[in-house]
């Protein structure tokens, strides 16, 4: 395999990109790696900075890449322990990977001596020196708190760890006319039914890809979205122009398990439906950074300045807590429409 690779922070996240030339071989091989993804923006593959890729990929591996012996073991004990909590694969990989960060950080310390001074040198040290993403942040120390509130024998205070203070980072948000142009420019019966579906709905990609065709109730024009975020079930709408598109869709394509299914069967992959989405946006002319949960995004705004009530908004997106859906109050500009500017009176 002739490539190079090397470490760095791709969007806040410690990764490992892989430069090659275009090659349908080399493409498969690179897709076999776990969260594997493509920049189309950078022009290179990532992957998870994990020991195991660093030594794939023939990359030092620092000592600092390594928990000791107990931390190890704890993880492999942490990951039981969220299994267990019914925990969803994403959260678990999340979080575990999350504590191997820290807890290689205090690599030369036993679990019982690690204090909360270690974990102020580690945001400070690590986090911040080299410059991760708050998020990032967010969810080591969610991890930190939750694995030591289980932990025997510990310095550590959870109580008294605190978390970063969250980046106010608006989200992008496309106007109605721009969605359309969207849905307009995407010809293949299967991308603009899975577009229009996403946007229509306020659907996140995972939930989209995981519905299966029982799940959309034309009777009470309802869409039942199962075991999402927070593993909650929750109603959504259905509109009646997509219910016509899932109809005729249906007829050409005759989904078996999932709704929309890839060329070989089985749950379409998220990484197509971006590409789809970010094509569509090139044809149609939109410049706008956008992602699939922009079309999310965009459905919540549009419902705020067309009057529904916050708290419907928040039914229908799934969220736990109403201080999530009032950020759409920050991005919705109908207010902003109303006020008159001095420098045009």
């Amino acid at each position: 395999m002739n490539y190079k690779a090397k470490a760095l922070v791709h969007k806040g996240t410690p990764r490992i990109a892989v430069y090659f030339e275009k090659n349908a071989a080399l493409i498969a091989r690179i897709k076999t790696f776990e969260d594997a993804r493509w920049s189309a923006s950078k022009q290179y593959w990532h992957l998870p900075d994990t020991a195991a890729n660093r030594l794939h990929f023939k990359l030092p591996l620092a000592h600092t890449l390594v928990p000791n012996a107990e931390g190890i073991a704890s993880i492999e004990t942490f990951k039981r322990y969220l299994l267990s909590k019914r925990y969803s694969p994403n959260t678990i990989n999340t979080y575990s990977d999350a504590l191997k960060s820290f807890l290689t950080f205090c690599n030369t310390k036993a679990l019982k001596d690690i204090n909360n001074q270690d974990v102020i040198a580690y945001n400070n040290d690590y986090i911040l020196k080299n410059k991760f993403s708050s998020s990032f942040q967010n969810q080591t120390v969610n991890a930190i708190k939750l694995f030591f509130k289980i932990v025997k024998e510990t310095s550590i205070e959870t109580d008294k760890i605190h978390r970063p203070k969250r980046e106010k980072v608006l989200p992008n948000v496309l106007s109605k006319e721009e969605v359309f142009k969207i849905l307009d420019a995407t010809k293949n019966l299967k991308h603009r039914t899975l577009l229009a579906l996403v946007y229509s709905a306020g659907l996140r990609i995972s939930e989209a890809l995981e519905m299966k065709p029982k799940d959309i109730d034309s009777i009470r024009m309802l869409i039942h979205v199962k075991n999402a975020k927070g593993k909650k079930d929750r109603y959504t709408l259905l509109s009646e122009k997509v219910l016509l598109l899932l109809r005729e869709y249906y007829m050409v394509y005759k989904p078996k398990e999932y709704l929309f299914e890839g060329q070989f069967g089985g749950m379409y992959s998220s990484r197509s439906a971006q590409i789809v989405l970010k094509k569509a946006a090139e044809r149609a002319g939109i410049k706008k950074s956008i992602t699939l949960h922009t079309l999310r995004h965009s459905f919540a705004t549009h419902l705020l300045e067309s009057g529904t009530d916050l708290r419907y908004i928040q039914d229908l997106l799934g969220h736990s807590s109403p201080k999530t859906t009032m950020i759409y109050t920050h991005v919705s500009n109908d207010s902003l429409k109303k006020i008159k500017n001095p420098f045009d009176v």
